[in-house]
């Protein structure tokens, strides 16, 4: 007897379409699975027949084949269990055939027969909406993420008895459905880090707030406990909140890394990932056997990715990051297929300015030797700095000031000022106004929209000349000048913010020179 089911599986963070056909027949007792399954899959033999036997059903001593189409693509993870469940029970006739075209179904079957959590719900249901499927078998705890779409009807089932009477009609079932809204409402802000907490630090929260407003990379440099990593863990709570298709964007990938919780069926925040030094190139940009899976630069994709101790890292590791901060993407190539992964992402890193880490401070006097302080500051290459648009000092606080200092602006007042740039950002490059009616509206040219007074002309060309600045950081520069204008809400560019924008290369220059 043969029968077919419909499932889906992921390569990277995109889905395809898999066919899967069963076929019982007499002879010795086997269950194969073939059509280039990997050991999770071959191993699926084994979870169907004990979840079929404890469900209540019987099952012939035949010969089993399971094919999954397309062969020639190979299929990863425990998704299919129960459709390859429900195709064994079509085959051996425990229950009617049922022309389950445009019905597809998912999820791994305990051997008691419930169903346990799958990962990549949410683009999998992308997929099938655009292939025009009509309804979609989830396990129940990967409801709210499945009806995050709308356009497929989202089926629940707690385990293959439920899922089989939803599938013959002996249960009539609703469709699931979530309210997008609601879940923004009650996830904005919610446990939050507020900018407010740090005390002092005034000229690196504005950086901050300029990097926030223009997406810039942003790197700290200052001793242990001025408060780099306090102040980095702050930067997402200013940045102006995800949008629905952000939001969707990000909640993708973390489906597919299996990092959604039942009750967080979509990522609502702005991701910020802190990887440890110890980590290798493949895990922070993606990479590993087999499937290449997302790094820490994807799962910080819309969000901030910071590096904290940065000459740690190993140099190969911090090499990797060149192309994806130019491109926003990265592309993993193996023997057998190529993923391409997002990586929109702020990079924020922080170090010590020395080895012993009090170099410059007016508090500790520095041990190091200035030749152990210039080798540490050479672990971060020129072209990596180069691409770091703001290089901020971040300087001790004195413990006696401390409890004299008032409370700085608090997160959402920044918040504020941030979104207010990036809308004047956005009307530039799609209202087309005056005073850049000549603007090539695709390419977003630096020239076009940077538009600068001639004493910031000449304080630009100054810098580049004293600094020996390359060419992509002329480009950085003009960027970082534009959003402080943005924030000063000035069309042009004048010679203040030409000059706030160039102090922040400090790395430019011999850093243990002063």
């Amino acid at each position: 007897m043969y029968a077919k089911t419909y499932s889906a599986a992921v390569v990277g963070i995109s889905a395809y379409p898999i066919e899967i056909e069963t076929n019982a027949e007499n002879g010795l007792p086997a269950f194969q699975v073939v059509g280039l399954p990997d050991s999770s899959v071959r191993e699926s033999k084994e979870r169907v027949q004990a979840a079929l036997k404890h469900a209540g059903y019987s099952l012939p001593s035949k010969k089993y084949t399971v094919n999954l189409a397309p062969a020639d693509v190979r299929k990863e993870g425990s998704m299919f269990d129960l459709p390859i469940a429900v195709g064994v029970l079509m085959a051996t006739r425990n229950i009617d055939e049922v022309d389950l075209t445009g019905t597809a179904m998912l999820g791994e079957l305990a051997f008691d027969g419930t169903l346990r959590r799958a990962r990549g719900i949410l683009p999998i249901v992308t997929m099938l909406a655009k292939r025009k499927y009509r309804r979609i078998i989830v396990p129940e705890l990967n409801a709210d993420e499945a009806a995050i779409i709308g356009s497929v009807e989202v089926y629940p089932v707690r385990s293959l008895r439920d899922a089989v009477e939803l599938i013959t009609g002996e249960a009539i079932v609703q469709p699931h459905t979530v309210d997008i809204d609601a879940i923004f409402a009650t996830s904005a802000d919610h446990n939050m880090l507020d900018l407010a907490d740090v005390k002092g630090q005034e000229g690196v929260k504005r950086a901050l707030e300029i990097a926030a407003a223009g997406g810039h990379n942003m790197i700290m440099v200052g001793p242990p406990g001025a408060g780099k990593t306090m102040l980095a863990k702050r930067l997402p709570s200013i940045l102006p909140p995800l949008t629905i298709d952000e939001a969707l964007e990000a909640t993708t990938i973390h489906s597919v890394a299996g990092l959604l919780s039942p009750g967080q069926p979509l990522v609502t925040k702005r991701p910020f990932r802190a990887p440890h030094h110890t980590i290798s190139d493949s895990a922070l940009v993606g990479g590993g056997m087999g499937f290449a899976r997302a790094g820490e630069l994807t799962l910080a994709h819309h969000g901030v990715l910071f590096l904290d101790e940065l000459p740690e890292f190993q140099r190969n590791v911090l090499e990797v990051l060149r192309q994806p901060l130019e491109d926003r993407s990265i592309t993993i190539s193996r023997a057998k297929n190529s993923v391409d992964f997002p990586a929109n992402v702020m990079l924020v890193c922080s170090m010590n300015p020395c080895p012993c880490g009090h170099y410059g401070s007016s508090i500790r006097e520095c041990s190091c030797p200035p030749l152990d302080v210039a080798k540490y500051m050479a672990k971060i290459s020129g072209p990596l700095l180069d691409r770091i648009d703001l290089h901020v000092d971040v300087p001790a606080v004195r413990v006696h000031d401390l409890a004299n200092i008032e409370p700085g602006e608090p997160s959402r007042v920044v918040r504020g000022r941030v979104v207010r740039a990036r809308d004047r950002q956005r009307r530039r490059f799609t209202e087309r106004p005056d005073l850049f009616k000549n603007a090539d509206m695709l390419s977003r040219d630096v020239e076009t929209y940077c538009v600068t007074t001639p004493e910031a002309d000449e304080t630009l060309k100054q810098a580049m000349t004293s600094l020996g600045l390359s060419a992509r950081a002329f480009d950085r520069i003009l960027k970082v000048a534009r959003t402080i204008a943005d924030l000063d809400e000035s069309d042009l560019i004048t010679r203040t913010h030409m000059a706030e924008a160039v102090q922040y290369r400090n790395l430019d220059r011999p850093y243990w020179n002063g």
